[in-house]
């Protein structure tokens, strides 16, 4: 049985397994440790900001293009050319690192994977390590997989581009202490890939490539580029060889798009709608805020609705005044096999989805299940044709104003009992899941992950929290949701079979979901409370 290596002032936690040696090495560790000491503070300091910047918005501030920055908006700069394997960038497939999935989306026929340590993954110890020693196996090519009925998975000859999503700043790494304190679950995961895959990755004619979540600031993403610039030099690997894509999905980064940009200019490659974790910060920043920033259904919440087409326009428009790729939404549709008509309908939404970015001039695109890389493809590849991008439309005609970023009251549609029950159950289904380890499932013909999860539990947060009543007339308190979670457990129970519900952990899925949907305080994320149940 192999044994952790010994760096001074690392100490692991987690249950140690063979095979983590491949991965958690004596350098792995190291540059840990030193990254950890040197960037830990600054980290601190910015996640203070987070906190001090929210109660200035609950005091009734709004966010705003920054003044002391308006020399780097009009400035004269572009980012650095698009790297090997990240010029043309139409479909992108995203999922967890687990090896079936791994090998799936790689030959899916996207361009890109997204392999995701971040809002489709649990946290557990396992998780972590094993993903990255299939993600090294597979940039090795030594990657396979047997199902239990026998199914062999294997990689094509030809396959989408790696990159990575480690965790966000604000995510803790409780099994590996440095210096008695947990460390950055962003810099472990950073770490780990870098010392583990960056070199063969390299040596294939790519490089380590990265999505960088839930920025809030362009002072997120210097430190973001800060680290990158120290990791190199650590590793003897050229500068500006590691590239990120930053995903805009908090309200206040759409303020400083530019900025984001301009800081991570030697490693940028450009920007991302991350849409669901986008609506969940609009909920979340102004959930007191009452029927200014107040929304209806999620499944109302579109792309189309005035707050959000500001925000995606005003990101396309940025990334190639800058010579970066623009990366839409996710598509989260799961294809239903057994309903046709279903089916139909929902593909015809994801290609009118996917058209209307095209016609905007996005790069590219997300989706979140093989089934949709056709429809994708077909999309991107009739508005492309031999062209990898579109960096060269310009945009000039968007004018996208503070207040129309900010326009939430705008968005048409109702609170109605069936979205308060659709987000109920959605909310606990996802999170029973995570608390057993799957951080991506499939309900109700849709991929759910932690970000579709927090708006779910932040509409009910919001609505609870402002007195508000469905258009049915139901006001909906904490004792009205608490019933509605008695019948949608009942439902679910009825679905999945009392064998299946009591071996589950839907009763503490319940409890941690009121945690954060039904408290007087509103939790930060619901990843953070969930993942004490791991830790």
């Amino acid at each position: 049985m192999s044994s952790a290596p010994q760096v001074p002032g690392v100490e692991i936690r987690g249950e140690w397994r063979e095979g983590y040696e491949q991965v958690l090495t004596e350098d792995s560790l190291g540059l840990l440790a030193r990254l950890q000491r040197e960037f830990g503070p600054r980290r601190a300091e910015l996640l203070q900001r987070r906190a001090d910047r929210d109660a200035e918005l609950a005091a009734g501030a709004l966010p705003d293009f920054l003044p002391e920055t308006e020399d780097v908006r009009e400035g004269d700069w572009t980012v650095a050319p698009p790297a090997p394997g990240l010029v043309d960038r139409r479909v992108e497939i995203t999922g967890p690192t687990d090896r079936k999935m791994v090998i799936n989306a790689l030959n899916c026929g996207a361009k890109v994977f997204m392999a995701d340590f971040e809002d489709s993954n649990t946290p557990t110890f396992d998780n972590l390590v094993t993903g990255q020693l299939n993600l090294r196996d597979a940039w090795l090519r030594q990657i396979d997989f047997t199902s239990p009925q026998g199914k062999s998975y294997a990689l094509n000859d030809t396959v989408a581009t790696l990159v990575v999503r480690n965790r966000g700043w604000h995510l803790p790494e409780r099994h590996v202490l440095v210096d008695g304190e947990p460390v950055s679950g962003s810099l472990f995961d950073f770490c780990t890939y870098m010392t583990t895959s960056a070199q063969i990755a390299l040596d294939k004619g790519f490089g380590p490539y990265f999505y960088l979540p839930k920025m809030e600031s362009h002072l997120e993403a210097r430190l973001w580029n800060d680290v990158f610039v120290a990791g190199q030099e650590a590793l003897g690997i050229p500068r500006g060889t590691i590239r990120a894509t930053c995903l805009i999905e908090t309200i206040v980064a759409a303020f400083e798009m530019e900025e984001i940009l301009y800081e991570l200019r030697e490693h940028s490659s450009g920007l991302n709608a991350g849409r669901w974790d986008y609506i969940f910060s609009m909920i979340k920043k102004f959930r007191t805020r009452g029927a200014e920033f107040q929304l209806p259904d999620r499944s109302e919440v579109k792309m189309t609705v005035p707050f959000m087409r500001a925000y995606t326009e005003l990101l396309v428009k940025t990334c190639h005044a800058r010579g970066a790729h623009a990366i839409g939404g996710m598509a989260a549709f799961i294809p239903n096999r057994k309903d046709a008509e279903v089916n139909e309908a929902a593909l015809k939404a994801v290609r009118a989805d996917k058209s209307r970015e095209a016609d905007d001039g996005f790069d590219g695109s997300w989706v979140a299940h093989p089934d949709l890389v056709p429809v994708a493809l077909e999309v991107f590849d009739a508005k492309l044709g031999d062209e990898p991008h579109q960096l060269d439309r310009r945009r000039d005609d968007v004018q996208v104003t503070g207040a129309q970023l900010l326009a939430a009251k705008e968005t048409p549609g109702s609170i109605t009992e069936a979205g308060v029950r659709n987000n109920v159950s959605v909310g606990i289904q996802y999170l029973e899941s995570w608390l057993r380890g799957g951080g991506a499932v499939a309900i109700f013909n849709l991929m759910e992950d932690a970000a579709t999860a927090e708006i779910s539990r932040s509409q009910i947060w919001q609505w609870v929290h402002n007195g508000v009543s469905t258009a049915e007339g139901q006001p909906i308190t904490p004792e009205f949701v608490r019933r509605v979670e008695d019948e949608e457990l009942d439902k679910i129970r009825a679905a999945v079979g009392d064998e299946v519900f009591t071996a589950g952990r839907y009763d503490e899925a319940r409890e941690l979901f009121e945690q954060v949907a039904l408290a007087d305080d509103f939790v930060e994320f619901l990843t953070l409370p969930a993942y004490e149940r791991l830790a």
